[in-house]
């Protein structure tokens, strides 16, 4: 079994409602680690590296320099709308755990459809210092 990984990075502004520091307007340098676990393949790779990178790509470029929206936060979604800003409306708070869950929902069907492939994690680094991971694994024959 082999693990590979692959490194990406965008720029990102959003805000948590009702949290007493993050309600206030601000932006990170995300980080996102993609992780792929399987046994390589004829070609000796358990994903190609570009492969991956052109999965991840109509993603990053979706949020790349958008402010990522609440779909409560009125407010926001008024304001950035209004003005012409690039947004990102999703269904749920914009933490870093949610985020992570948003791209593993959106890469795991590619990466399941492939039958070397026996699992993977997706971490979010929203800070130098503060990061999300979620993951699946293929169940075990039994």
């Amino acid at each position: 079994m082999v693990t590979i990984n692959k490194e990406f990075r965008w720029e990102m502004g959003h805000r948590l409602p009702g949290h007493p520091l993050c309600q206030n307007v601000h932006g990170h340098s995300y980080r996102l680690v993609v992780e792929v676990t399987g046994e390589p393949d004829e070609s000796g790779m358990v994903v190609d590296f570009g492969d991956l990178a052109a999965l991840v790509k109509p993603l990053l470029d979706q949020l790349d320099h958008c402010f990522m929206l609440d779909p409560d936060d009125a407010v926001m979604r008024d304001l950035l709308e209004a003005n012409g800003f690039k947004t990102t409306c999703v269904p749920f708070r914009s933490t870093a755990e949610n985020i992570a869950v948003w791209f593993l929902e959106r890469l795991g069907p590619s990466l399941q459809d492939r039958p070397n492939v026996c699992g993977a994690s997706v971490t979010v680094h929203e800070t130098a210092t503060s990061a999300a991971t979620v993951s699946w694994a293929r169940p075990s024959p039994s």
